[in-house]
C-alpha cells in the first residue's frame, strides 16, 4: 500500500482527495492536516510514502514545509508533491528547489493526482502538462541554484547516460524513456542511476535542473 499524508487548508479539498486516493487499491491516506506545521509533525511521526502538500496555509506554508521534509539538507527525504491553485513560476521553482517531486495544479482531475501519487513513489516527478515548458525554461535562469545543478559531473557521462538524462529533463518517465531509445525498464533505470550519482542530482528533478543550466538541452 502506498500511504499518503494530505496537507490543505480546506476541508473540502482535503475530503475530496481523500476520496479519489482511497477508491484506489494501493493507495491508503494515513491522515489529512491544515496546516504545515502539522504535515511536518506527522510526516515525521508516521513517515508517509507520499506527502499532497498545498502551498498557502496559515502560519508555516507548504514551501516551508516542503523544504523541511523534503529539502537538500534532510537526510532521510520524504516524497512530496505540491497541489496548488497556483501555478507562479515563483511557486513552482520554489517547491522543486525545496525537494518536491511533482506540481500539480488542483484542476489536474483525479487522474493525474492518483498518477502523481504513484509516479513520486517509483521516483518519476509529474507536472501539470500547462506549467512543465515555463519550467522547463525557468531551469535556463536559476536564482539560487544547488550545487547538484552546476557543478560539472565527477566523472564523465556515457553516451547513453546523456541521452537519459536528456529525456529524462523532457519529462519523460522510465517508460517512455525505454521506448524512445529502445531500452528494458532496469536498463533506463541503470543509466539514470549512474548519471545521478555522477551530477550530484538526488531526483529526476534535479536531474532536469542539471540538464537545463548545464546546456546539455542545447546540443
Amino acid at each position: 500500500m502506498i500511504r499518503v499524508l494530505i496537507a490543505d487548508d480546506q476541508e473540502m479539498v482535503r475530503a475530496g482527495f481523500r476520496m479519489i486516493l482511497e477508491a484506489e487499491d494501493d493507495i491508503e491516506v494515513i491522515g489529512d492536516v491544515p496546516t504545515g506545521s502539522e504535515a511536518v509533525r506527522l510526516a515525521r511521526e508516521q513517515r508517509p510514502d507520499v506527502c499532497l502538500m498545498d502551498i498557502r496555509m496559515p502560519g508555516l506554508d507548504g514551501l516551508e514545509a516542503t523544504k523541511q521534509l523534503a529539502g537538500p539538507e534532510v537526510t532521510e527525504p520524504i516524497k512530496v508533491v505540491v497541489v496548488t491553485t497556483f501555478d507562479l513560476d515563483e511557486y513552482v521553482a520554489g517547491a522543486l528547489s525545496n525537494g518536491a517531486s511533482g506540481f500539480l495544479l488542483k484542476d489536474a482531475g483525479p487522474a493525474l493526482l492518483v498518477e502523481a501519487v504513484q509516479a513520486a513513489v517509483r521516483g518519476d516527478a509529474l507536472m501539470s502538462p500547462q506549467i512543465t515548458v515555463r519550467l522547463l525554461k525557468h531551469f535556463h535562469q536559476p536564482s539560487e541554484p544547488s550545487r547538484a545543478q552546476t557543478e560539472p559531473p565527477v566523472e564523465a557521462l556515457t553516451e547513453r547516460e546523456v541521452d537519459v538524462v536528456r529525456a529524462t529533463a523532457r519529462g519523460l518517465t522510465n517508460t517512455e524513456i525505454g521506448q524512445e531509445l529502445f531500452m528494458s525498464l532496469s536498463t533506463v533505470k541503470t543509466h539514470l542511476a549512474a548519471a545521478q550519482a555522477k551530477i550530484r542530482a538526488r531526483n529526476r528533478v534535479e536531474t532536469a535542473a542539471w540538464a537545463w543550466r548545464s546546456n546539455l538541452m542545447d546540443d
